[in-house]
């Protein structure tokens, strides 16, 4: 038998393994693209509602079906402009946001055709029953003169907003050949002017007029609610 070794009395260093640190101050490439698409996935889950709701409207249509408005592509976005109110307040245009919006554009004397757009304005609005309170009717005063004392009471139903014709003019456009007064223009609750009505509309086309809005009504059901 081989003798054993002599235990040593002194004590044994202990062994350490050092793992190298990542330099501070250095990003890794790979944590950084993985954050990027994290945020692009929270931003399109976020505007999902929205995207579909037009996409159904604009592209996903039945054959056969037509709108008997004119849809505005690319839509134009409401100018940050100031207006005032009938009472003389100060009222900025964005204030009318958050709901659907039908607008007519006319001086304060409205006569004929003005007059005709607030009584389509508030029956419109009217027919859609219990989804009335997603829609705003709104007069665009474009001039400073006041309007007729018995307009009064039919305006407490809907909002008016003095603004310069030419201020309207950049955001509203009418159809070639006609003037801004003689159309009924639709504003999605963000602001978008995003269709226009036919010229010289009559009481007896209301009702295809109503088929649009219950459309973009429905088609928007997912996102927005009643109330501003």
């Amino acid at each position: 038998m081989l003798p054993m070794p002599p235990e040593s009395s002194a004590p044994q260093p202990l062994g350490l393994t050092v793992h190298s640190l990542p330099e501070a101050g250095v990003s890794d490439p790979a944590r950084t693209r993985s954050g990027r698409w994290k945020m692009l996935a929270v931003l399109l889950v976020c505007a999902a509602p929205v995207i579909a709701s037009y996409f159904t409207y604009y592209v996903v249509r039945p054959e056969g079906r037509s709108s008997f408005g004119t849809l505005i592509d690319p839509q134009h976005p409401m100018p940050d402009v100031q207006g005032q109110r009938l009472d003389g307040s100060t009222a900025a245009l964005a204030s009318l946001q958050g709901q659907w919006l039908l607008v007519s554009v006319a001086g304060g004397a409205c006569e004929g055709r003005c007059a005709e757009h607030l009584y389509l304005q508030r029956q419109l609005r009217e027919s859609l029953g219990r989804e009335k309170e997603r829609l705003d009717w709104v007069w665009l005063v474009t001039d400073a003169v006041d309007p007729d004392a018995a307009l009064r009471p039919a305006l407490e139903q809907g909002s008016a907003l003095r603004l310069p014709r030419a201020q309207v003019a950049q955001w509203l456009q009418p159809e070639a050949g006609h003037a801004l007064e003689d159309h009924l223009y639709i504003v999605d609750p963000q602001g978008h002017w995003m269709m226009r009505l036919p010229a010289g509309m009559e009481r007896s086309s209301a009702g295809r007029a109503k088929r649009d809005l219950e459309r973009l009504l429905r088609a928007s059901s997912s996102w927005d609610q009643p109330g501003r």
